[in-house]
């Protein structure tokens, strides 16, 4: 089993290069202002133009403006969008590439109705839920809440860390895991042995498979 990793909240070239160097499937820039890990459009398009290719470049938005989302695509060059906020499936679905839709997971969360929601959708995102932010809390939520088998790809994130990504790959079969503040030294900034030890956990998982 081959799950897929986005180090989420990359604010620096430093970081998005370590984490290219272990591996990492994807990494993610925030463009979310009240987010800690905010960056600025034009900071994103210095950090792309020193990656290599054949990394998957990905933008979280949180109910910006159809025409926001265009624009900052392509100032940046990201390769998909996600969306993290409350925008509906049409909103969605003038996105100028691919793109995930983030579901905020609580007890009466019905993630097959939001699949038929959201059709377009390359893959849905399972977050926690909190009712004060779109993400980033840092909090794990009750996994036994997703359904034992999802026809969409199904990508994990909340409160992810080095210790407890391999349980969360047993139990749920994600086709991605998402970690931002699990492999972080401080808001923004990743660490270094952190971002390496996810990496392993997530690697010895496959092999048990």
């Amino acid at each position: 089993m081959r799950v897929r990793i986005k180090y989420c909240g990359i604010t620096n070239v430093e970081d998005a290069l370590a984490a290219i160097d272990l591996g990492v499937d994807a990494l993610g820039f925030v463009f979310h202002p009240p987010s800690p890990r905010y960056v600025e459009p034009e900071r994103v398009r210095a950090i792309i133009a020193e990656l290599p290719p054949l990394v998957c470049k990905v933008g979280l938005f949180v109910n910006h403006e159809p025409h926001a989302v265009r624009e900052i695509v392509a100032m940046t060059g990201i390769d998909l969008v996600q969306y993290h906020g409350d925008e509906t499936p049409a909103a969605c679905a003038a996105a100028p590439r691919a793109w995930i839709k983030a579901v905020r997971v609580r007890a009466e969360t019905d993630l097959v109705a939001c699949a038929r929601e959201y059709t377009g959708a390359a893959a849905l995102l399972v977050d926690s839920w909190d009712a004060q932010v779109y993400g980033g809390s840092g909090r794990t939520f009750d996994w036994s809440l997703l359904p034992d088998a999802f026809a969409r790809p199904l990508i994990l994130a909340g409160g992810l860390t080095p210790a407890n990504v391999a349980d969360a790959i047993r139990r749920v079969r994600p086709y991605a895991v998402d970690v931002s503040g699990g492999i972080e030294a401080s808001k923004g900034r990743k660490d270094r042995e952190k971002m390496h030890r996810f990496v392993t956990e997530v690697r010895q998982v496959e092999r048990e498979t």
